[in-house]
């Protein structure tokens, strides 16, 4: 044996005994899950449900703090900066890998500087109208727009949301013009839909779901490969002549690079245990969204996979990087 052979061997039978005794004495305290958006969204409450469930497996709780703004940045790069021994997690939605198309001077990189630990769940976006529109099917308003490509807006939460990125695919797919009008928040976008200020907007389905059962709203379309559960009726974008087309924002769980690998199964292990409970995955499905969970190597694929698509829709649409 060489002596390099010797001290590159001496030196990883060093780092295993380390991360064995990790493995076996975490967690020794609390856990702290940041998430990018306001207290009481969706984002806090999907880290509030599996986080108090996980706590009862780890034995420690799992404390979800908000530091919103910045579309989920800010908390993303205190995740990223944190040290890497299983207390700072960060609650991830499909935002993240937004950012990594939209942003040019993150301070964190939104795959490698990230250990994946695994997702939570999917969901679709609705395409609605008021319930007294014109257009009966995303069919019938796309014909319009092509007929006249000044005639349709619709709304998103603001520049460089999911949903704003979801508007720009579906104009590029269907070949259309869709002028963008943003607000401040799905709030907004809603109230402008109500007033009749825009023709359509673009949502997720708990900001919108109250006014559909109410009978002021119409879903013309649902934005994932499959019909939403929540809305079988409602066809999807592909099914209407968009074919290919798939949008799901998502939630998920991510450490900071460099987490022991021991510590990631764990928690992993965890989260999977608590995606199967009942009354997990039922809170988790009135909150619109799929439950599926997944082994950290096929969430790193999937943020790596759509990273990537939202670079192409901001190149091809143009829309300014900040």
């Amino acid at each position: 044996m060489t002596r390099r052979h010797f001290i590159v061997t001496l030196a990883a039978s060093a780092m295993a005994l380390p991360l064995a005794s990790v493995a076996q004495t975490y967690p020794d305290r609390p856990i702290k899950v940041m998430q990018g958006f306001a207290p009481g969204g969706n984002a806090d409450n999907i880290a509030r449900t599996v986080g108090q469930e996980m706590s009862k497996g780890l034995g420690q709780a799992m404390v979800v703090e908000a530091q919103a703004g910045a579309g989920g940045t800010i908390a993303a790069t205190t995740v990223s900066k944190s040290r890497p021994d299983g207390y700072t997690l960060l609650l991830a939605t499909g935002g993240h890998a937004v950012a990594g198309a939209l942003y040019n001077n993150l301070a964190y990189r939104t795959v490698q500087d990230f250990e994946m630990i695994g997702t939570i769940t999917y969901f679709p976006f609705l395409v609605v109208v008021p319930a007294n529109s014109k257009y009966a099917s995303l069919t019938a308003l796309l014909a319009a727009a092509r007929a006249n490509p000044t005639e349709i807006s619709y709304g998103t939460a603001g520049v460089g949301s999911t949903h704003h990125l979801a508007g720009e695919l579906l104009a590029s797919m269907s070949k259309t013009q869709l002028l963008h009008v943003p607000f401040r928040g799905d709030s907004a976008s809603l109230t402008s839909l109500l007033g009749g200020e825009i023709p359509m907007i673009i949502a997720p389905p708990t900001a919108v779901m109250a006014n559909i059962k109410a009978g002021k709203l119409r879903a013309i379309a649902t934005t994932g490969p499959q019909r939403w559960q929540g809305l079988p009726d409602v066809p999807t974008v592909s099914e209407q002549g968009v074919t290919g087309y798939d949008v799901q924002s998502w939630a998920g769980l991510m450490a900071p690079a460099g987490t022991p690998r021991p510590i990631v199964d764990r928690l992993n292990a965890e989260l999977q245990k608590t995606l199967v409970i009942p009354t997990v995955k039922s809170r988790l499905e009135d909150m619109g969204g799929e439950v599926r969970g997944s082994t950290p190597e096929e969430m790193r694929n999937m943020v790596a996979a759509q990273t990537q698509k939202w670079i192409q829709v901001v190149n091809e649409a143009k829309i300014p990087k900040n």
